[in-house]
């Protein structure tokens, strides 16, 4: 793993070179000073040669922060944690295109994906656009067969007759912040008026989607102050959709619809949708509906791939760890990089001494590959310094965790155990082969190579341990 003193040398004689001119026009300066040039001649020169020689340690600081995903104490938000739950998740995705006023919302099961294309220009390593919106350049195309309910299907509240669901197959821009949905199989569309000769044009609502998919978390307060946890409820959360849409949009506080801050109309027909739920529960949806493995996007797309990840030996024999994360926020910006949107993000940290959790705010890009799972998993694991004083995110690690690349051990008798979705087991290892400075940079933990051997015990202990239970 790159350390931050490499990338920061890196940048500064990358800032050195391109703020040359810094360093010249002090030299200038200074030579006009010995030869009694005229004043003015001196200080302007010294002055825009200092103004560019401080430039160079400056830009350096400012690119490493912003490519290296360290969090230090400077990051961490003040005060008490915030008011999220362990279990929230809030995005704020970015908006979808509105269709004509009489479509239907309806949901519909993504039966396949795959990838089309993705094709940035690469000509800056941090592209910054104005405006609140995806470009095409950095939006991946995705090409699904969709099969689109009928507005009532598994919904009596709707009621709608005379729509029959339908198959459909078409290419869409999806936005990286959203790419979980498709992964997870649940999609919001809108579906506009049917013409003479063809169906209405299928609109794909990617933050609504987000919350079908149970992505990002939904809670509801009634009238009486009681709160609700409607995150995977498809039926439920379909027909909030069609309310809000009909009151001209509902605002979500975090995670939460407070009905008590909307109008009486729509208030009452929130309650009215409590009420029926209260008496006919409806069970939380999957985390992924059947058939994942016709959607899965993730090694398609850009990002880090998956590994046990690499140690320095200094690190681990002066006490650096590993610990986990999660994210409780994510926000949209305006830039982006190849591989991953950069986001405005808030993570949990539990340090490993067991001392309280605490929240920190940083600005991070986030691998494509990652935000395709991001419905199973929020948790990152951290490369902690050894005085505890910074922490960086090992997204090699991360992705293993996730499970976005496929893991696996080999034991010293050559017999393979696949431990693909299985943190139980990918964590501990993890923690094993930092503590014994030992890096492994593939998905694949061979124990028949000779420096496997000090662990090679302790490494089938947990996995055939764990796979017992």
């Amino acid at each position: 793993m790159r350390s931050y003193a490499g990338v920061f040398v890196g940048h500064l004689v990358f800032a050195a070179i391109c703020c040359s001119a810094g360093p010249v026009f002090l030299f200038v300066g200074y030579l006009a000073w010995l030869d009694d040039a005229g004043w003015s001649w001196v200080v302007s020169a010294l002055g825009v040669g200092s103004v560019g020689t401080v430039m160079i340690p400056v830009t350096a600081f400012t690119i490493t922060r912003q490519d290296f995903p360290r969090i230090t104490r400077r990051d961490r938000v003040k005060g008490e944690s915030g008011s999220y739950g362990d279990d929230t998740f809030v995005m704020w995705a970015p908006r979808s295109e509105e269709g004509p006023a009489d479509a239907r919302l309806v949901r519909a099961d993504v039966l396949e994906a795959s990838f089309v294309r993705y094709n940035p220009d690469g000509e800056a390593t941090f592209t910054t656009y104005v405006g609140n919106y995806v470009p095409a350049e950095f939006t991946p195309v995705i090409r699904l067969r969709l099969r689109v309910h009928d507005a009532g299907d598994g919904d009596e509240a709707a009621g709608s007759a005379g729509c029959p669901g339908f198959e459909i197959t078409d290419q869409w821009r999806v936005p990286p912040l959203c790419l979980s949905a498709v992964t997870a199989g649940r999609l919001v569309v809108l579906v506009g008026p049917a013409g003479p000769e063809a169906r209405g044009k299928v609109t794909v609502q990617w933050p609504r989607s987000t919350l079908l998919a149970g992505t990002r978390t939904c809670r509801v307060i009634d009238l009486e102050g009681r709160w609700t946890d409607v995150t995977r409820r498809p039926g439920r959360q379909l027909e909030q959709m069609r309310i809000s849409r009909a009151a001209g949009g509902v605002a979500m506080a975090g995670d939460t619809i407070d009905i008590r801050r909307l109008g009486a109309e729509t208030a009452a027909r929130y309650g009215a949708l409590a009420d029926r739920a209260r008496a006919f529960p409806e069970d939380q949806a999957p985390v992924t509906e059947p058939g994942e493995e016709a959607r899965w996007l993730a090694d398609r797309l850009p990002g880090e791939k998956g590994a046990f990840g690499s140690v320095g030996r200094r690190w681990s024999r002066h006490g650096g760890h590993l610990v986990r994360a999660r994210f409780l926020e994510m926000h949209g910006t305006t830039t982006f990089q190849d591989h991953g949107p950069v986001l405005d993000t808030v993570l949990r940290i539990h340090p490993a001494d067991g001392t309280p959790p605490f929240d920190a705010t940083r600005r991070l890009t986030v691998p494509m590959n990652y935000l395709a799972v991001l419905h199973r998993t929020r948790e990152v694991v951290l490369h902690v310094s050894p005085n505890g004083m910074s922490y960086v995110i090992d997204w090699a690690r991360t992705n293993l965790l996730a499970g976005v690349t496929a893991a696996r051990v080999i034991a010293p008798d050559g017999q393979e155990f696949p431990v693909t979705g299985r943190p139980d087991v990918i964590w501990p290892l993890m923690n094993l082969l930092a503590s014994h400075a030992l890096s492994n940079t593939t998905p694949v933990l061979d124990l028949r190579r000779h420096r496997m051997g000090a662990v090679a015990g302790a490494v089938m202990e947990v996995v055939r341990g764990v796979g017992h239970r």
